[in-house]
């Protein structure tokens, strides 16, 4: 006769509540770094207000117990980005980890001058494409599903608002800029629509997110410094919610 196992108990999950700046490594998702966390520290509840793709490094806001409330408001927000233009480059993804759609290794360089005058098309409020690998609905199905499966659809440009697009360094084929922008910018589409403005494409090379809100990339966190803390010391670390 086989003997009945005891249950196993498990500690119940923790609520608390505050708001965590992380810097996001690369090659995370977003969901990668919460679902981690909430594993780790056994937490009721912890979302983030406002996904960085895989590629980016960068602030990413938590929101733990009771701050999942401000979810809405805090998604809102403006950011503000570094990134490198790669030109010359153009991919299905709109950064360079995407297929290769079409490939200049070389070609012919533009001035500091020639660019200013096409980052002028894209400051203040603009009308947006989404790119096919987001995660915009369409139809009830997300466009990354159908990337993936190599298929384009029509998409609605939206409307985003570029505040700030300063051009901070010019290594061409390369161009280090700073952008800060509304909740629904893709910075990587801005990459590949600056780059056909240019007239031989772009994609985004490197992205890191300097701040979301009131949060700076100064107050963000590693992981690694993260999961060697206690969850006592992570409820210290915690900084109020906003009200």
């Amino acid at each position: 006769m086989n003997q009945q196992r005891p249950p196993t108990t498990r500690p119940p999950r923790r609520t608390i509540s505050g708001i965590l700046p992380v810097d996001k490594p690369a090659g995370w998702t977003s969901h990668d770094v919460v679902a981690k966390l909430r594993s780790h520290f056994r937490l009721a509840k912890l979302g983030h207000a406002g996904t960085l793709d895989p590629v980016a490094t960068g602030v990413l806001v938590l929101l733990s117990g009771d701050a999942t409330k401000a979810a809405d408001r805090l998604i809102t927000d403006d950011k503000e980005y570094r990134f490198v233009l790669r030109f010359g480059l153009v991919t299905d993804t709109h950064d360079v980890t995407g297929a290769v759609v079409a490939d200049q290794p070389a070609p012919p360089a533009r001035t500091a001058g020639e660019i200013e005058e096409a980052l002028g098309r894209f400051r203040g409020r603009i009308m947006q494409t989404p790119p096919m690998f987001s995660a915009v609905k369409v139809q009830g199905t997300r466009l990354y599903k159908l990337g993936r499966k190599g298929k384009e659809i029509e998409r609605d440009a939206r409307p985003i608002t570029v505040s700030e697009l300063v051009l901070e360094q010019l290594e061409w084929p390369r161009a280090t800029l700073r952008a800060v922008c509304s909740k629904g910018t893709y910075v990587r589409t801005l990459c590949h629509d600056i780059g056909a403005v240019i007239g031989c494409g772009g994609c985004m090379e490197s992205l890191i997110r300097l701040r979301s809100g009131v949060y700076k990339i100064e107050q963000a966190r590693s992981m690694d410094e993260i999961l060697k803390w206690t969850p006592e010391q992570y409820a210290a670390h915690l900084l109020p919610i906003p009200r």
